[in-house]
């Protein structure tokens, strides 16, 4: 089975973590923490600064590493490492998703998640 190494960014502020709304492909309209893969000779952070620059364009502070969350998706396998994050600047715009949201606890079983970021969720406490 094909392997696909990620990262992610759990953005978090004022007690709510951003959510994106995927635009594209079989899991189109399905709710993310924003990401993507890394590249040769790319550390994690590197891979998530640039993806979260090229998607939302802007700047994050990677805060800590939260986890790697392994899940087998029909056609390939996930391995998704997960950093709390924090925004350098308040303006975002999307650039590659169709919606995006600020959830609070409350508010994290409103959308649906994709597979893999529904287990971060599950496994941690992100606001």
């Amino acid at each position: 089975m094909k392997e696909i190494e990620v990262v992610a960014a759990i953005i978090r502020r004022r007690g709510q973590v951003f959510a994106t709304q995927r635009g594209y492909g079989e899991w189109k309209d399905w709710w993310e923490f924003p990401g993507g893969k890394m590249e040769p000779g790319e550390t994690a952070e590197e891979a998530l600064k640039r993806e979260i620059h090229e998607e939302l364009s802007t700047e994050i502070n990677v805060d800590a590493f939260l986890c790697t969350v392994e899940y087998d998706y029909p056609k390939f396998h996930l391995k998704m490492h997960c950093y709390l994050c924090s925004l350098l600047q308040e303006a975002l715009h999307l650039n590659e998703h169709e919606a995006a949201r600020w959830l609070s606890t409350d508010e994290l079983g409103s959308v649906r998640w994709l597979p893999a970021d529904k287990e971060v969720i599950r496994a941690h406490s992100l606001v």
